[in-house]
């Protein structure tokens, strides 16, 4: 099981809808839903081309920074998820990418519900 689930398949780091990056950094620091974060690492194939070789594993990222500090799920600079999804069609600049797995901290839960 990959740890983050991307399809975000204009990303130069996604093959088959997992992410090949070194690290992935989450960010969106004051986010009240999932629209108010995105995949800081997120770089644009028709600029980048394909960089699906994870250098630092061989495999899948499995290095999960997330800044969103008003995330149930983050902890001190880090994501507590085993796994996270992260959405973004036709992206062409990492605002244009969400962390769909957010959920606002404090029991409340963000705009889909979960």
């Amino acid at each position: 099981m990959s740890r983050i689930n991307c399809e975000v398949t204009s990303c130069s780091h996604n093959k088959d809808q997992v992410c090949y990056a070194n690290c992935v950094d989450i960010v969106g620091s004051a986010a009240d839903s999932e629209q108010s974060t995105c995949c800081g690492s997120f770089l644009s194939k028709v600029v980048y081309s394909e960089l699906t070789n994870n250098v630092v594993s061989g495999g899948s990222c499995d290095c999960l920074k997330c800044t969103v500090e008003t995330c149930a799920y983050h902890r001190n600079q880090l994501c507590t998820l085993d796994q996270i999804q992260v959405t973004g069609n036709h992206a062409e600049y990492y605002t244009h990418t969400d962390c769909a797995s957010f959920k606002l901290a404090g029991g409340l839960t963000n705009e889909a519900g979960i």
